[in-house]
């Protein structure tokens, strides 16, 4: 892909010309934005720069709160991202919260490949086990974009679920107005982003004890809906997550 701009003066010359631009659309677009924030969305994604959420899905400053890191990982000793999600919940009080992967991700790759080291690694490990654990299956599929593609989609039903592990949402789901939680994959050959139909309906219902005993999803529990092989459906019924159609 041809890079558009290349130094620092120009991305610093297109913030005046976008001011300029907004203004001209809107006199008081600053002052305005300027007077706080209140976004119904938590967008959990990863770092990967082809990935501006904004962009696909055409939403404003101030319309997303977010936190990106390799490969949309959720993890629970992350101070970083707890602190994003318990802001997120308990002041802006989010309406939703995005849980976003991506095809033709490197973390994944490198989950599946074994082909990092150091810090990186470490940070693919829980991937890794998440392939491990359906290595089987998912070496079965007939072409690596098949099992990319796979293991994507079921890594982020794993962060899905341990969304719901954190003690910040284990506490607002006992309130009526709490976030409800959704699973996405972003293709970036079509643009086009895939809801994986994950329900927080009935874990609102169910006992946060029962969370510590859900198993990982397995691809013998998932069933292809759309004819793509390697393409996970919309049911994960062993994450303890149920699914819906829009």
């Amino acid at each position: 892909m041809m890079m558009k701009y290349h130094t620092i003066d120009e991305l610093l010359s297109n913030n005046q010309s976008w001011v300029a631009e907004k203004l001209a659309g809107d006199a008081n677009y600053f002052n305005k934005l300027s007077n706080g924030q209140k976004p119904p969305f938590l967008y959990l994604g990863c770092s990967d720069s082809r990935l501006p959420l904004t962009n696909f899905t055409r939403t404003e400053p101030g319309e997303l709160f977010v936190h990106r890191n390799i490969a949309n990982q959720v993890s629970l000793t992350d101070l970083n991202f707890l602190a994003v999600l318990e802001y997120a919940i308990c002041h802006l009080q989010v309406e939703h919260i995005i849980v976003c992967g991506h095809y033709d991700c490197g973390g994944i790759k490198a989950a599946l490949e074994g082909r990092t080291t150091g810090i990186i690694d470490n940070w693919v490990n829980p991937i890794r086990e998440l392939y491990l654990q359906n290595q089987e299956e998912i070496d079965a599929l007939p072409t690596r974009e098949a099992r990319l593609n796979f293991l994507a989609e079921i890594n982020v039903l794993a962060q899905v679920k341990n969304l719901y592990h954190t003690p910040i949402l284990r506490k607002a789901l006992h309130d009526e107005n709490a976030p409800k939680i959704h699973g996405w994959v972003l293709d970036i050959k079509t643009g086009l982003i895939k809801d994986l139909h994950v329900s927080t309906l009935q874990w609102q219902l169910t006992s946060s004890s029962l969370l510590s005993k859900m198993p990982l999803v397995t691809m013998s529990e998932i069933h292809p809906t759309d004819g793509v092989a390697g393409c996970c459906c919309e049911q994960a019924s062993e994450l303890g997550l149920s699914t819906v159609e829009n």
